[in-house]
C-alpha cells in the first residue's frame, strides 16, 4: 500500500471533526470584506480607486501595526464576523426605554431588527396611531443614539392576536357564515 491509497475504513473528515458551517464561513469572510471596504472608506458604488505606484513608508497616519483600544478591537471583530445586525438588535433591546422614554417603552414591545428595519408592537390600536405619527422623530432619535442608516424604518403593529386566514387549520374562501336567522 502506497502513501498516496486511502485506508479502506477511511471516513471523510467532515465526520471525524465538527466543522463550522458553510454559511458562516461565507457571513464571516463577507464581514471581513465589508469592514475592510469600511476602514478604507470605500462605500458600495463608488467608483474603483488606482492603485498606488509607490510604497509610502514613515507617515504620521494610523497604520495596522498601532495599538488599538478595546472598543476598536471589539468593533473590528464585530465587523469581521458579521455580528453587526445582531449587536445592534441587541443594543436596541437593551436600552429600549432610554430610546424611546419610558412611556412609549411601556406601550410597545420590541418584535424584531431585520435589514434596517425596527419593528415594534403596540398594546393599543391608539397607540400604534400615536407611534406611527411619531417615526420621524423615533427614527432622528435612533440616528443619534445608533448612528445614521442603522435603523431606515420603523414599522408599528397594533395589538393582533393570531388570524384565522392562515395556518394548518384555515379555510379558504370566506368560511361559514351565520344563515340561520
Amino acid at each position: 500500500m502506497s502513501s498516496d491509497e486511502a485506508p479502506a475504513d477511511a471516513r471523510p473528515l467532515r465526520e471525524l471533526v465538527e466543522l463550522t458551517p458553510e454559511r458562516a464561513v461565507a457571513a464571516a469572510a463577507l464581514g471581513r470584506a465589508k469592514e475592510s471596504a469600511r476602514r478604507r472608506g470605500l462605500r458600495p458604488g463608488d467608483a474603483p480607486r488606482g492603485r498606488r505606484s509607490e510604497v509610502q513608508l514613515g507617515d504620521a497616519r494610523p497604520g495596522g501595526r498601532d495599538p488599538r483600544t478595546v472598543a476598536e478591537s471589539l468593533d473590528a471583530l464585530v465587523g469581521q464576523l458579521a455580528w453587526t445586525p445582531g449587536v445592534t438588535a441587541g443594543t436596541i433591546q437593551a436600552r429600549w426605554p432610554e430610546l424611546f422614554g419610558e412611556e412609549v417603552a411601556a406601550r410597545a414591545a420590541y418584535v424584531s431588527f431585520d435589514a434596517g428595519v425596527l419593528t415594534m408592537r403596540a398594546e393599543s390600536t391608539a397607540w400604534a396611531t400615536n407611534l406611527r405619527w411619531a417615526v420621524p422623530t423615533m427614527l432622528r432619535t435612533l440616528g443619534e443614539a445608533l448612528g445614521e442608516g442603522v435603523v431606515v424604518q420603523i414599522e408599528v403593529q397594533g395589538p393582533g392576536g393570531p388570524g384565522f386566514s392562515r395556518g394548518p387549520r384555515s379555510v379558504p374562501g370566506r368560511g361559514v357564515r351565520d344563515t340561520y336567522g
